[in-house]
């Protein structure tokens, strides 16, 4: 069997959006980062979970899963986040930017396809916030497929939460135990 994969992405998942108040969960502490490109431009505060490091790391451990970012933040995931949760870097699903205004422009998350390719036939848990119907009709299709795939949709205010990992866990333990 293929590696399997934690697919993960960073805004909405580990950087929640803020609420109708503008506020952060409170488990969150603020950050000051500049991403690649902006070196220029005034530092952008972020808010992480000084758990999800160590929350994300013993998972994978226990699970045998293999990190990978699926992000806009691109290289700076592991730079700019991963390095401030404590994880070790990772590898990153790479696209061009796309040419969009909008994250369903085929009815499905724009990141889908390169995903996809990047994939193969690796079974994958890809947690995301902004996943669409046809988006979970597609890893329900990998899996009829014989590629075990699941798609975990935190709140995107809330962030990852220890349910989500344990969700994933579950799935780990049965659907990748019947694909070896």
């Amino acid at each position: 069997m293929n590696t399997p994969y934690l697919i993960m992405d960073i805004d909405g998942v580990l950087i929640p959006y803020p609420d109708g108040a503008g506020h952060s969960p409170d488990t969150h502490t603020r950050h000051l980062v500049t991403p690649t490109g902006y070196e220029r431009q005034p530092a952008v505060a972020i808010w992480l979970n000084p758990t999800h490091g160590q929350m994300i790391a013993r998972f994978l451990s226990e699970t045998g899963l293999t990190m990978a970012w699926a992000t806009s933040w691109q290289h700076d995931a592991n730079r700019l986040i991963g390095s401030r949760l404590g994880l070790q870097a990772s590898a990153v699903i790479e696209w061009d930017r796309p040419a969009i205004t909008v994250s369903h422009p085929n009815g499905y998350l724009w990141k889908r396809d390169p995903v996809a390719a990047w994939l193969g036939n690796a079974p994958a848990a890809w947690i995301d916030d902004d996943f669409t119907p046809a988006d979970h009709a597609w890893a329900a299709a990998r899996t009829l497929s014989g590629i075990p795939t699941i798609l975990v949709q935190p709140d995107h205010h809330e962030g990852l939460l220890p349910t989500h990992l344990n969700t994933v866990a579950e799935w780990a333990s049965t659907r990748l135990a019947q694909a070896s």
